[in-house]
């Protein structure tokens, strides 16, 4: 039994090997070439430790990090003024460095194996909150043009690998997009509230529900604006939102 299982030790290691060599890969952030054990998806283990989390207090209503350590609690300026129509907005990190790197290639590079790895950092920090009481999970929809163009939505991977860690139904049907709008990422900020209002439409399923939204990284908070607006319009009782990375 001993010499059989060093036998298919040694085959699994040469099987390896021969792929490494036919298929090699490198690390999505550093270029370096990837380790079978020591790996997340498509991100060396080096890289994955130094993804830069928001070890700050974030603020409740659009997740902005607080400028100081040690506040009990902070809300920041635009929201004391203006703050999203939500129950609370979280974040797990700072879209900068080599988070910044994961997202692009999730989005842009067709990365659509990163969903499992960035929905467990969305994972723990709703589990560091301590509030698991939603009745579904839905993602930032995108138009079908572009949809089709992406080949996926990268919101709704994550929102749908969340929903299976965290055992909550992921229900995309209700919230849809009304047609197409500019991408919000090519305006100014000024101009992303005009952008997305009204560009969101919820079912009436949501009535009496406990919903949160899943995107891939929280701007200046219009999108999840329009989105919890238009769940809070159709009855939704509560509203969540949680991104991957905040981006200042």
């Amino acid at each position: 039994m001993r010499v059989q299982t060093k036998l298919v030790s040694a085959l699994s290691l040469v099987g390896r090997e021969a792929l490494r060599i036919v298929l090699p890969s490198w690390c999505v952030v550093c270029a370096t070439e990837l380790p079978w054990r020591e790996r997340t998806a498509s991100c060396c283990a080096s890289c994955w430790a130094s993804l830069p989390k928001i070890t700050t207090v974030k603020c409740n209503s659009c997740s902005q990090p607080a400028p100081v350590e040690g506040l009990p609690v902070y809300v920041c300026f635009n929201c004391v003024r203006d703050p999203l129509p939500v129950d609370w907005c979280d974040a797990w990190g700072e879209y900068r460095g080599s988070l910044e790197r994961l997202l692009h290639a999730l989005k842009f590079e067709r990365h659509d194996f990163l969903d499992d790895a960035l929905a467990s950092l969305l994972e723990e920090t709703i589990r560091a909150r301590g509030d698991l009481a939603f009745d579904a999970i839905v993602a930032v929809p995108m138009s079908r043009t572009g949809e089709r163009r992406r080949g996926y939505n990268q919101a709704e991977l994550l929102a749908r690998a969340l929903s299976c860690r965290l055992g909550v139904r992921c229900d995309m049907t209700l919230l849809a997009r009304r047609g197409r709008r500019a991408t919000q990422s090519t305006l100014p900020k000024r101009e992303r509230r005009a952008n997305v209002k009204g560009a969101f439409v919820a079912s009436s399923r949501v009535k009496g529900t406990s919903i949160l939204v899943v995107d891939d990284i929280c701007t200046t908070g219009e999108t999840l604006r329009a989105c919890a607006t238009a769940l809070r319009d159709a009855g939704a009782d509560r509203v969540c939102a949680i991104s991957v990375a905040k981006a200042s």
